[in-house]
């Protein structure tokens, strides 16, 4: 009798890497952190709380996976589920059926605070660990989100 041919185990740390780079969006060459955070975009048809359920789960699978990838907790260029989370926090400020306009305003205000990582961002970003990987892109989508919610307060069209 034979036996069945089995795939090889995965290397242990496999998943927590597809996770940590989205799915492998982090590997993609240039600016893997702005295709992390485009990948995201089209969760803004899920409306707000959506996106805030969304930010939410990328939030706990990228602490969940970073705590499993030592070498990830420098935030090394391909770890972009940071990217991802943040992004949707800045997603769900946007009203449902929003336009490409508002959808581009808040993916560029996003990748403005993440890049340039003003005041409370480039606090988080001097944090060691996994702590500092994805609090400095949690606190940009914040602040991103509250600049919208600060140009919808004013009636501005998105």
């Amino acid at each position: 009798m034979s036996t069945p041919l089995a795939a090889p185990p995965l290397p242990a740390a496999t998943l927590p890497r597809l996770v940590a780079s989205l799915g492998g969006a982090g590997f993609i060459r240039p600016a893997p952190g702005t295709w992390g955070s485009a990948i995201v975009l089209p969760s803004v048809l899920l409306g707000p709380d959506g996106c805030l359920i969304l930010a939410a789960l990328l939030t706990f699978l990228g602490w969940w996976a970073l705590e499993r990838l030592p070498d990830a907790r420098t935030d090394p260029g391909w770890v972009v589920i940071d990217e991802g989370a943040g992004q949707s926090l800045a997603l769900a400020a946007l009203p449902l059926g929003t336009g490409a306009a508002g959808i581009i305003l808040a993916f560029l205000l996003f990748r403005m605070l993440d890049i340039t990582k003003p005041g409370p961002v480039g606090w988080a970003d001097r944090q060691k660990g996994t702590t500092g990987v994805m609090l400095d892109d949690l606190i940009a989508g914040a602040l991103a989100a509250l600049l919208i919610l600060a140009l919808r307060f004013w009636e501005v069209p998105l």
